[in-house]
């Protein structure tokens, strides 16, 4: 005769009343840290495509300018046009641009601003090409193209 009884009364249910606020835990999680785009793109996208790619290590110090055809051809015209923080901008009013871009940042890391060109495959050199001088006559000497990854044959 044993000592210890086995109790057989006990349930093989497993509790959930912690769940749901588990669930909710999570869901004002990704609530509070989720961002969402603070920018609507005017224009045209269609990155060309590359082989060799890197990733960027530190996106804060990245800022974008986009170049294309405008989406609303009715208002803007067919000529590609340069955006930047949801405006159109002329290739010399960028040094502007930059110096706001760099007034974000700590005074250690405004060396070290990176400009991503988001460039249409459609676009002339032309325009390219000035945004590239003034980009470079306002001291923004890391310059990177966005392109996607071409699939492999």
């Amino acid at each position: 005769m044993s000592k210890f009884k086995k109790n057989s009364k006990s349930s093989q249910d497993i509790p959930t009343a912690a769940l749901p606020d588990i669930i909710f835990m999570l869901l004002f999680f990704f609530m509070v840290t989720t961002v969402m785009r603070e920018q609507e793109i005017l224009v045209k996208q269609i990155l060309p495509k590359a082989d060799q790619l890197s990733k960027i290590q530190k996106k804060s110090l990245v800022s974008h300018i986009y170049i294309g055809e405008p989406r609303n051809i009715g208002t803007y015209g067919e000529e590609p046009r340069i955006q930047t923080n949801d405006v159109f901008m002329e290739p010399d009013e960028l040094t502007l641009f930059v110096n706001q871009e760099k007034d974000k940042l700590t005074e250690a890391e405004r060396d070290r601003i990176t400009m991503a060109l988001n460039i249409d495959s459609e676009v002339k050199m032309g325009i390219v090409s000035d945004v590239e001088q003034t980009l470079r006559k306002s001291n923004a000497r890391k310059i990177l193209y966005k392109s996607l990854k071409a699939a492999k044959n």
